[in-house]
């Protein structure tokens, strides 16, 4: 299970007279430093002292600002009447300073084409050996075509500062603003990429403006791949694990009741022939024509054999003269629509099955669940929130739909609400062990968000008690060592993932997870990547692991391998969203790569 991370709240940024802020650089009569502030995800309020004081550090300002135009106004005319004696300077790079000089003080009046003015003739008069010189003036001039909005005009200047000084921080930045606006996004993400390793990854405001270029990026390209993806079957692993986070899945139910029915019948004719033939010919009546399209289907499913022919059967079902399962076979086929990643079938085969009267409240449920994971897949919390509340009402009995919505406020960190729907799952399905492996979990984040030290380690002990009631479910051993993870028992938690993967050795998250340990823990960056390779033997369809090779190939220098890693993850992924995200990943190794070998840097190395 992993959990999300916290968005930036709020940036204030600003301009510096000669560094990396957003106004025109150099000059004794540059800008003062303004504060950069930063906060992260925490709520900022302002009270009524706070607004007065706002209201009157604005009249202030206002006050200053005109005192300052008029003052600037002085000092222009002054300046041109002082032209004529500039004139007998010998020194070119005096008179270019001079020209820059009066430019930052049209620039600080908000007079920006006067300042253009100024900021030309000192690039046209500056010597060219001078080249920081020249760097800082078409910078300069770059500050005040972006006030002016002329985006073109500051990626063009920027450009020729950095043909001066390739390392310049702040021309850099101000074209990947510009570019950010025109919508370059590729261009835009190098720049700011730039800007973070030259800045050695310090600054957070440009740190955030790389991530979000980076999920916007990943969303544009996602968008268009995920529309013609060719959908593939998730790994058999991986389609019973999710039916077994079920406690009460009618498919899986129907199959167990089959199996009874079947040895009773076959009880039925060992024992009783002759005087319980007509009970076996009832049963065989209820079965409901086992030849159907849709008992066939169900064959498929008991024998793990998903090789595509389950959504094609449930068709065959539903298109016949007289279907017989119609609400299980428009459940049987979404939920393999969805497992494929193809929502848009999933969403509306749920549509029909949820509009029918009569269903079966369990039916019903289970659709309502499953179609609230899509919608919060895409985004759509609030309708996936209603989706169980209204499974809630149609089915208050159903350990499956608090379960669920359990996992759900654990992705989004709502650790108090999915304590709650884990406590009431395990109440009415007490003999359901992944539902109580998940509420040792969500437990443990509980008490780690509220830092009650004593509430931890109570939590991190219940996974020993449920081990031991539930003592073959891998669930409870993964999530255990990923808690012994965090609280830096390393030998225990590499003792727990071997026991999950003794349990479920076709599982290749849990290998994953095991070679994540060992390079936290060891340092081991072969040995983690031999483990993630053994992932991939045991599952080739495990998209976990692709993506986080590729993350290590990064550190281990290996670009191309890790580009090849990450698309076929893009592959694989099941959704949209999971296609961004990859997306964001490739996207950010790829610029790091040609930035590091543009500048000529070598980049922090996990070996």
């Amino acid at each position: 299970m992993a959990t999300g991370r916290p968005t930036a709240a709020g940036v204030v940024a600003a301009v510096s007279g000669d560094g990396d802020g957003g106004g025109p650089a150099g000059g004794s009569g540059g800008w003062s430093k303004w504060q950069i502030a930063l906060v992260v995800a925490a709520p900022f309020a302002v009270g009524a002292a706070g607004l007065w004081f706002y209201r009157k550090r604005l009249a202030a300002a206002k006050k200053k600002l005109n005192d300052d135009v008029k003052t600037t106004e002085e000092n222009a005319k002054t300046d041109a009447k002082d032209e004529g004696n500039e004139s007998q300077v010998k020194d070119p790079l005096q008179l270019a300073q001079s020209a820059k000089n009066r430019g930052n003080k049209y620039f600080k009046a908000g007079r920006f084409d006067k300042s253009i003015e100024c900021y030309t003739e000192a690039i046209n008069v500056c010597p060219p050996e001078n080249r920081d010189d020249i760097a800082t003036f078409y910078q300069n001039r770059a500050a005040a075509y972006e006030q002016l909005k002329s985006y073109s005009n500051v990626v063009a200047d920027c450009t020729k500062a950095l043909e001066y000084n390739n390392r310049y921080v702040k021309a850099l930045y101000r074209r990947a603003k510009a570019e950010e606006v025109q919508n370059e996004l590729t261009k835009c993400l190098e720049d700011i990429t730039a800007v973070c390793i030259l800045e050695n990854f310090s600054n957070q405001t440009s740190l955030l403006m790389a991530d979000r270029v980076l999920k916007d990026l990943g969303h544009s390209r996602a968008k268009e791949k995920f529309q013609t993806r060719e959908p593939k079957d998730p790994s058999a692993q991986f389609i019973r694990n999710y039916f077994y986070s079920f406690a009460n899945d009618p498919i899986i139910n129907s199959l167990q009741e089959d199996e009874t029915r079947q040895e009773t019948k076959a009880m039925l004719h060992d024992h009783h022939e002759d005087d319980e033939k007509e009970k076996v010919e009832e049963m065989e009546k209820e079965s409901n024509h086992s030849k159907s399209s849709y008992k066939r289907a169900l064959q498929q499913l008991r024998k793990h054999d998903y090789n595509g022919d389950i959504i094609r059967l449930c068709t065959s079902e539903l298109d016949s003269d007289q279907p017989n399962f119609i609400a299980e076979s428009l459940l049987l086929r979404a939920t393999f629509y969805l497992l494929r990643g193809e929502s848009n079938k999933a969403l509306d085969d749920f549509e029909k099955l949820l509009s029918m009267n009569g269903v079966d409240k369990r039916i019903s449920s289970n659709a309502l669940i499953k179609r609230a994971s899509l919608k919060m897949q895409s985004g759509q919390q609030v309708e996936a929130f209603n989706d169980f509340n209204l499974a809630v009402a149609q089915d208050p009995e159903n350990s499956d739909v608090y379960h669920h919505k359990g996992q759900i406020h654990l992705l989004i960190e709502r650790y108090d609400e999915a304590v709650k729907d884990f406590d009431k799952s395990v109440i009415l399905s007490p003999g359901f062990a992944v539902a109580h492996a998940q509420k040792c979990y969500a437990d443990y984040r509980l008490a780690m968000s509220m830092g009650m030290e004593s509430a931890v380690e109570s939590a991190a002990k219940s996974f020993e008690t449920t081990i031991s009631k539930f003592p073959d479910c891998a669930e409870g051993y993964a999530l255990y060592g990923q808690v012994l993870i965090d609280m830096k028992n390393f030998d225990k938690a590499d003792e727990n993932f071997k026991k999950a993967i003794q349990i479920e050795p076709d599982n290749g998250s849990i290998y994953v997870h095991r070679g994540l340990l060992r390079l936290q823990w060891k340092q081991d960056i072969d040995e983690a990547a031999r483990l993630i390779e053994k992932a991939m033997e045991v599952d080739s369809k495990c998209e976990f692991a692709y993506e986080t090779l590729g993350t290590i190939e990064i550190q281990r220098g290996g670009l191309d391998k890790a580009v090849e890693l990450f698309n076929k993850a893009i592959d694989l992924s099941r959704s949209e969203a999971e296609m961004a995200h990859l997306y964001s990943l490739l996207d950010a190794a790829t610029a790091q790569a040609k930035v590091a070998q543009r500048l000529g840097i070598q980049l922090p190395s996990m070996m």
